[in-house]
């Protein structure tokens, strides 16, 4: 990993889990051109794992954090896929969905707990169109899903 990245990751005391497989047929990473789409990174890594419904016993405050975890799974994946996270020029889009009850509506909250780690990765480089999408499941019941299209530099 380059120092810059690296430096700031552990500036912010984030260590990056391994990649985790793929749980049914598809890719971690497409690369087409100088873009990446980074398949959907649920709600858990090593020590951490966020099940439920938002609305329905997890909290907005569960529900950011169970968004940040998806955002480290996609750093995890990028490192595994280039090799070198300052090979990123930027972020161009995170959709993010919420497994919360139809009554719910702060999921564009939930989502930020993705996007808010980015940038505090990356700066403006982590800065990114995004949609954040309430569900009324997601796979294993997790609580968070989140996948992005990157553009390489």
């Amino acid at each position: 990993m380059s120092q810059t990245i690296a430096a700031r990751l552990n500036e912010l005391g984030l260590e990056l889990p391994a990649s985790s497989p793929p749980g049914a047929n598809y890719v971690p990473v497409v690369q087409s051109g100088n873009l990446l789409f980074v398949s959907g990174q649920v709600s858990a890594i090593p020590g951490e794992k966020y099940l439920g419904k938002l609305g329905d016993g997890v909290s907005l405050d569960e529900g950011q954090a169970a968004a940040r975890v998806c955002a480290i799974s996609l750093l995890a994946q990028l490192q595994h896929h280039l090799g070198d996270l300052d090979r990123v020029d930027r972020f161009v889009k995170l959709t993010g969905f919420v497994n919360c009850t139809p009554d719910f509506t702060d999921i564009h909250l939930v989502i930020n707990g993705a996007s808010d780690l980015l940038v505090e990765v990356y700066g403006d480089r982590g800065r990114h169109a995004r949609s954040a999408i309430g569900m009324g499941s997601l796979p294993l019941g997790f609580a968070v899903e989140v996948e992005a299209i990157v553009a390489l530099a």
